[in-house]
């Protein structure tokens, strides 16, 4: 991971980890007051450090988690895929769901390491390694791995990963609970949602009705109902407010 620079970046992990990691991010804000921002659900679970704070765990969220980043403060995370967290760092999932935990509840040597007072460049090199670490001792389940990335398609749904996997739809329910946090039909909602929050992101110019059909809701108000739940806000509100951010 380069150096932290102003700003949010993200980088791809180092490619032995690529199965279980989907990114390896940094943020950084001004000095000054602290700022507001708003965490949005994606489906993943992350490892992060925060100068000042320490360590702690993003479990999945089902919707809106503001967090107030104190001002010039460094923030490290990596960022483990849906249906990876779990078996990474070996608790049921939907025991972190819409948490914030300190990671010495769970890991307390990991924890020691990754003290709020360490330098941001130490604490890069020592969260990836944390990091790479659990991945490679994990036992990632390959049906929920399979139909999680399923579920990534907008033509996709919870009925389809259960039959392309050949697990029956009650067990890859448990077994979801378990790896990602909750259940597929939760999961292709919210990974529905950021497939919408991508493409304002990168200013579509689609009118709204079209960017929802394009990221697979059945329609506008389809859309507005699950934007409202996922980020607090209308999608003319969200579109603002990620415009600003």
């Amino acid at each position: 991971m380069p150096a932290i620079a102003y700003g949010y970046s993200e980088w791809q992990a180092p490619a032995a980890l690529r199965g279980a990691v989907a990114c390896l991010w940094a943020q950084s804000g001004p000095d000054g007051k602290p700022r507001d921002i708003l965490v949005l659900p994606d489906g993943c679970t992350d490892l992060i450090w925060e100068e000042g704070r320490g360590a702690y765990l993003a479990g999945p969220d089902t919707g809106p988690a503001p967090h107030t980043m104190p001002g010039g403060a460094a923030i490290v995370g990596v960022r483990f895929r849906p249906g990876a967290g779990g078996p990474v760092l070996g608790v049921p999932l939907s025991e972190l769901r819409d948490q914030r935990v300190d990671l010495a509840e769970l890991l307390p040597g990991a924890a020691l390491e990754l003290s709020g007072a360490i330098p941001p460049e130490l604490a890069v090199a020592r969260t990836l390694g944390i990091a790479g670490a659990l991945v490679v001792a994990a036992d990632l389940d390959p049906a929920v791995a399979e139909a999680a990335s399923l579920l990534g398609d907008p033509r996709a749904c919870a009925q389809d990963a259960a039959a392309v996997t050949g697990v029956s739809p009650r067990q890859l329910r448990r077994r979801f609970h378990s790896a990602v946090g909750y259940g597929p039909k939760t999961l292709q909602r919210v990974l529905r949602f950021r497939r919408f929050v991508s493409r304002i992101d990168v200013r579509d110019p689609s009118d709204l009705a079209t960017l929802a059909v394009d990221a697979g809701y059945a329609d506008q108000a389809h859309l507005t109902r699950e934007c409202v739940e996922f980020s607090g806000l209308t999608p003319l509100a969200l579109m603002r407010e990620r415009a600003s951010d």
